[in-house]
């Protein structure tokens, strides 16, 4: 499962394409060995492959933005399709997660 791209200071995740309770675990798992044990200011999940998923990944994002508050980075998601973000405006989630991508430039 290749789904970590690191550009810099910025993690982008690369998401499955059904993110269910099934895959949220080892993406959870990598991502946090990776906030553990390189410096990251960015953190971006990637939708741009995912047209499915349940509560579990809005946890796993949850989980990831305390995460990065902590670390005093960003997070933010991008690339998402109707049906995610219309998951994601449900759940309450743009109160604590950027969902949107910003341009990055990495002069």
């Amino acid at each position: 499962m290749g789904i970590l791209e690191k550009r810099g200071g910025r993690l982008i995740v690369h998401l499955p394409r059904e993110l269910d309770h099934h895959y949220t675990e080892e993406v959870r798992r990598r991502v946090d060995t990776a906030l553990r044990t390189e410096e990251i200011w960015e953190l971006e999940f990637d939708f741009s492959g995912t047209a499915f998923m349940d509560s579990a990944g809005i946890g796993l994002l949850l989980g990831r933005a305390r995460m990065m508050r902590a670390l005093e980075g960003r997070m933010f998601v991008s690339h998402m399709n109707e049906q995610i973000r219309r998951i994601l405006a449900l759940s309450g989630i743009e109160q604590h997660i950027r969902l949107e991508k910003e341009e990055y430039d990495e002069k």
